[in-house]
């Protein structure tokens, strides 16, 4: 069996994001683990057409991996993103227990 590399199973904490967006819409953001079995749901981030306030939403997530989820609340709603910004600090190698 191949040996996993340790950056494949360092564990890391998601603690927040900050988006450059541009648009008219209202936004759901979640922050999913890869399997999709735990999530963690951001509060609600209101789109304005033209606005110099990068929103950022604040998130307390803990696993190797994520995936954000953005999505409109309305149908026609429209958004434009130029810039994703994830924080993320690695905190443990392993899991407890896992050679």
């Amino acid at each position: 069996m191949a040996k996993k590399s340790s950056k494949e199973e360092v564990i890391n904490h998601y603690g927040g994001i900050l988006l450059r967006i541009t648009g008219s819409a209202s936004l759901k953001a979640r922050l999913f683990s890869l399997s999709q079995v735990r999530s963690f749901t951001l509060l609600a981030i209101p789109i304005q057409a033209k606005s110099d306030v990068e929103p950022s939403r604040l998130a307390n997530f803990t696993q190797q991996r994520a995936k954000l989820e953005l999505r409109t609340t309305e149908i026609n709603e429209t958004f434009q993103i130029s810039k994703i910004v994830v924080y993320v600090k690695p905190v443990a190698k392993n899991y407890p227990g896992v050679n």
